[in-house]
């Protein structure tokens, strides 16, 4: 049901957009820039994770607001200890004083997590983003931003010099269709099994009736009934949920490898950042930053499936063959 991927090069900015198939909205990990990222992907954004907020990882904020203003819209943002002032700024850098006559009220809610607790306000476009307390927390910080029927996001805290967030994206869990299943009782597929599976996360009774519909040759629209649970039962299989981590801008050290582990722990997609070679250790250790071979080391421990690497430093510009080729000597059972 999701599919994730760079918006970048390597060498571009970090940012990862994790697309949901069958109904509106995405995910976004970090707000690098998003130029290459067609309007339409980024109307579907609701919710957006941001690791930090140097240049490269929150230039995106004007391109998205620009974007969204005068529209009907209510995204959620996610941060590190001094997100919200950042998110002000960024909002205080431009006059508002004609947005109370906008027809629709675009809005943010946005959430930044401390060790030891939260904040949430919201930015309302109509209000000149002017911030409402909605939440303030002292509860220690679980891990936990977003616990959704679909899917859950987690994060722990990395250290960049500053406190920078990795994110833990997991599905709830996957309803295959069996399509020979389908086919041999003569059902089409199409939109209406989206909601079927809706039905089926919203733990719907097995009485539920469930529209089957479809085109016929000549354009006409067809259509039959089942229940809900004589229907799952036949062409559905339920599966462990996909797991998507990101992690950017960290040093290595024993606290931070141990975080990522964890955090990536059996991921079916693993984005991680491989911005030195090893031989230039000291000088990944200077910037906070992996090396390709400590990416790949850490992601063989973690157990991922599949790896992919992003934010090279542009001094490898033209041999980025040489971070692929020790990441993945590392991923594959090396030291």
């Amino acid at each position: 049901m999701y599919s994730a991927s760079l918006i970048n090069a390597p060498f571009g900015d970090p940012a990862v957009y994790i697309e949901f198939k069958y109904r509106h909205g995405s995910i976004l990990f970090d707000l690098g820039d998003l130029r290459p990222l067609a309007t339409r992907k980024i109307l579907k954004v609701d919710h957006i994770f941001v690791s930090h907020t140097h240049m490269d990882h929150f230039i995106g904020f004007d391109h998205f607001l620009r974007i969204c203003l005068g529209r009907d819209r209510q995204v959620r943002l996610y941060g590190p200890p001094g997100f919200l002032d950042q998110v002000e700024r960024k909002l205080h850098a431009y006059t508002w004083n004609l947005v109370e006559n906008y027809e629709n009220d675009f809005s943010l809610i946005v959430t930044e997590v401390h060790p030891g607790g939260r904040e949430i306000r919201r930015y309302r476009c109509q209000s000149a983003f002017k911030p409402e307390l909605i939440e303030q927390s002292s509860s220690v910080f679980d891990g936990t931003l977003v616990e959704d029927r679909f899917f859950r996001v987690k994060a722990v805290f990395l250290d960049h010099r500053i406190p920078c967030l990795a994110f833990r994206f997991e599905e709830t869990w996957r309803i295959n269709v069996m399509k020979n299943a389908l086919a041999e009782m003569g059902l089409p597929t199409g939109k209406w099994l989206m909601v079927f599976k809706e039905q089926i996360m919203r733990h719907a009774a097995d009485d539920t009736p469930i529209r089957i519909w479809w085109k016929d040759a000549s354009g006409n629209i067809q259509e039959q009934w089942m229940p809900l649970g004589a229907l799952r039962e036949r062409v559905i299989r339920i599966t462990p949920g996909k797991r998507i981590v990101y992690v950017t801008d960290a040093i290595f050290h024993r606290e931070n490898g141990e975080r990522i582990i964890a955090l990536a722990d059996g991921a079916d997609l693993l984005f991680i950042e491989a911005t030195f070679l090893h031989a230039d250790a000291d000088r990944a250790k200077e910037k906070y930053h992996l090396t390709a071979m400590q990416a790949g080391s850490l992601a063989r421990q973690a157990r991922a499936k599949r790896m992919i690497l992003f934010h090279f430093s542009p001094k490898y510009r033209g041999s980025e063959d040489a971070l692929l080729n020790e990441a993945s000597t590392a991923f594959y059972g090396g030291p």
